[in-house]
C-alpha cells in the first residue's frame, strides 16, 4: 500500500512539474515584445542586404531579451519603393532601405552619390559616403522629417543589359528603351546618352522585359542573378556607369520612442551588419560574371571614357553641378576628381 502511495505521489509530482514547465514555456512564447518594428525593402531574401539584416535582427532580439524585435519584409511585400517611402513618413513602416537616387524624389540632394562615373571603385564610394559627402546627404534627409542610419549599404555598380543587340559604344544606346528606377538622376543619365529611359518599379521589371515593353535595363549583376534577368536578356555591357547604395532610413518618431539602451544595441548591430554586407556584396559581384556567362548571358566591355565624353558634351555634368550647387559639387569632386 505504501509503495502504491509513493508511486502515486511521484507521478503526481511529475505531472505537476510538467504542467508548470508547460505553462512557463507558453507564457514565454506569448510574451510580446515591448517594441515590434518593420523593415521594408524591394530585394530578394537571398540578397546580401537581407541576409545581413536578418542576422542583425536576430542579434538585436537576443541582446535585448526580446524587448525589441525587427520583422523584415523583403521583395516588395509592402509595395514599391515609392509606396514604402510614403509608409515610412507616415509611421506605418519604421525602417526602410532605399537607393539615394530614388529618395531624390523627396530629398534632391541625396542623389549626388549616383552621378555617373563619379566613383572609380568601392573604396572611393565608401570613403565619400562615410565622410563629408555622406554627412551632407544625411543632413538633407533629416530636414525632410526622417533620419538615416550612419552607414550606407552596398548595391554595387550598374550595368546595361539588352535583349536584341550588344552595347559596345554609346551610340548603341541611341533610341533604346531601357527600364530604369523611378529617379531623376537615372532619367537624366540615359537621356543624355541618347536612350529612352522608362521608369518601372523593380517588382514589375521582369514582366516588362519578357513582354518587350522595354528593350533592356540598367541593373547590377547580383540583382540580375537573383531576379533571373538572364532568362529574358541576352547581353550585358559592363559599363559600371553608376555606383548605387542603400540608405537605411528610420521614422523619427518611432526611433525616439525607443529607450536609449535599445537604440544603442540596434545601431551597433546594424552598423556591424552593414560593414559585413559591403564585403559580401563585393565578393559576390566579382564571382557573378562567370556564373551568369554559364547561364547564357553574353558580356561586352565598352570603354567608360567614351560614355563619360558623351555625358560631358551633352551638358550632363554642368546641369547637375548647377542643381547641387558649388559647395556640394566641390565635396563630390574631392573624391571623384574633376567632372564638369
Amino acid at each position: 500500500m505504501a509503495k502504491k502511495m509513493k508511486r502515486r505521489t511521484f507521478l503526481g509530482a511529475v505531472a505537476g512539474a510538467t504542467s508548470v514547465a508547460s505553462f512557463a514555456i507558453l507564457t514565454e512564447k506569448s510574451k510580446a515584445a515591448e517594441f515590434e518594428y518593420k523593415i521594408g525593402n524591394d530585394n530578394n531574401d537571398a540578397h546580401p542586404l537581407n541576409v545581413r539584416l536578418k542576422e542583425a535582427a536576430e542579434n538585436i532580439k537576443t541582446e535585448t531579451g526580446g524587448r525589441l524585435v525587427f520583422n523584415i519584409f523583403t521583395n516588395s511585400q509592402l509595395g514599391g519603393q515609392t509606396d514604402m517611402l510614403s509608409q515610412l513618413r507616415s509611421g506605418g513602416l519604421q525602417c526602410f532601405n532605399i537607393s539615394p537616387l530614388i529618395l531624390a524624389t523627396l530629398v534632391p540632394a541625396a542623389s549626388i552619390s549616383g552621378v555617373a562615373f563619379a566613383f572609380k571603385d568601392f573604396e572611393t564610394a565608401f570613403r565619400a559616403m562615410d565622410g563629408d559627402l555622406g554627412e551632407n546627404v544625411r543632413a538633407a534627409i533629416s530636414k525632410s522629417g526622417i533620419d538615416s542610419f550612419k552607414s550606407i549599404w552596398n548595391n554595387g555598380y550598374r550595368q546595361v543589359m539588352t535583349s536584341a543587340k550588344p552595347v559596345l559604344k554609346p551610340d548603341d544606346l541611341r533610341n533604346l528603351k531601357l527600364r530604369v528606377p523611378v529617379s531623376p538622376m537615372w532619367l537624366s543619365t540615359f537621356k543624355s546618352l541618347g536612350a529612352v529611359p522608362a521608369t518601372i518599379n523593380w517588382s514589375e521589371t521582369y514582366s516588362a522585359l519578357q513582354t518587350k515593353i522595354v528593350d533592356g535595363l540598367d541593373t547590377s549583376l547580383p540583382n540580375a542573378d537573383l531576379a533571373k534577368i538572364y532568362e529574358v536578356q541576352k547581353y550585358c555591357a559592363m559599363t559600371n556607369h553608376m555606383w548605387d547604395g542603400y540608405l537605411f532610413l528610420r521614422n523619427r518618431r518611432a526611433w525616439a520612442a525607443l529607450p536609449s539602451d535599445l537604440q544603442q544595441i540596434a545601431e551597433r548591430n546594424f552598423e556591424s551588419a552593414c560593414m559585413a554586407q559591403r564585403k559580401d556584396y563585393e565578393a559576390l559581384e566579382k564571382a557573378l560574371r562567370q556564373q551568369l556567362e554559364a547561364k547564357g548571358l553574353k558580356f561586352t566591355d565598352p570603354n567608360p571614357d567614351d560614355f563619360r565624353d558623351v555625358l560631358k558634351t551633352a551638358g550632363f555634368y554642368t546641369q547637375w553641378h548647377k542643381q547641387f550647387g558649388d559647395e556640394a559639387w566641390s565635396v563630390l569632386e574631392k573624391y571623384a576628381g574633376v567632372l564638369s
